[in-house]
């Protein structure tokens, strides 16, 4: 039987998977700050489902994702249980540097049986993993999270960021400082949203 969220199709077990996954991140939370107090009773909208709409923009073969600053596993975990049946040889590396949430990452990545390596480091003190998607939820600004992209995009990859409605501003202030490819989608649940997919990232000047 297959569901579909925001526009991806799920099957019986990837659906299981998530409700497990959203207990669980519901449980830490009680302990750690995963996510915002405020949408905890709302995770399975303000948090899965917004993360699950990424997964329709990369590249069909894809072999390694890498999500920066992974945080409660959104979009990074959400990701990893959609590949394990639609890409079960890709490779999910999570980035994170507070060591509590990166044990909450490896514990929902050994529960759910995921390919996902969690690396407990600052983002720059990692070496470029050459991914073909990477991708940052509420991190940073644009111009912020494409330095970090471009380190660890392969020449070919892409960049998945979810933006807000302050999205304008930011793809003006990054171009001052970027050179890159952009298309924005609509993001399936916020009208004032969208996911940016930008690919050749280049400093300007060079």
């Amino acid at each position: 039987m297959i569901s579909q969220i925001a526009g991806v199709d799920v099957s019986r077990e990837t659906m299981a998977d998530l409700e497990v996954f959203a207990r669980l991140a519901a449980k830490w939370t009680r302990k750690i700050n995963l996510i915002s107090r405020n949408t905890s009773d709302d995770i399975w909208d303000r948090h899965i489902v917004d993360s699950v709409q990424l997964y329709q923009y990369a590249p069909t073969l894809f072999q390694n994702w890498v999500d920066l600053g992974s945080g409660g596993g959104f979009p990074g975990i959400v990701m990893a249980i959609l590949g394990k049946t639609k890409q079960p040889k890709a490779q999910f590396i999570l980035i994170e540097s507070d060591q509590r949430k990166a044990a909450f990452l490896q514990t929902a990545a050994r529960e759910l049986s995921l390919r996902v390596d969690v690396i407990a480091k600052r983002i720059d003190d990692v070496a470029p993993q050459e991914a073909d998607v990477v991708s940052a939820r509420a991190l940073a600004p644009l111009s912020t999270l494409l330095g970090m992209a471009s380190r660890h995009l392969s020449p070919d990859g892409v960049a998945l960021l979810p933006k807000g409605r302050q999205v304008k501003q930011e793809i003006a202030e990054a171009r001052k400082s970027w050179c890159f490819r952009l298309e924005d989608r609509a993001s399936f649940t916020d009208p004032q949203a969208c996911i940016l997919a930008i690919q050749r990232i280049e400093p300007r000047g060079q």
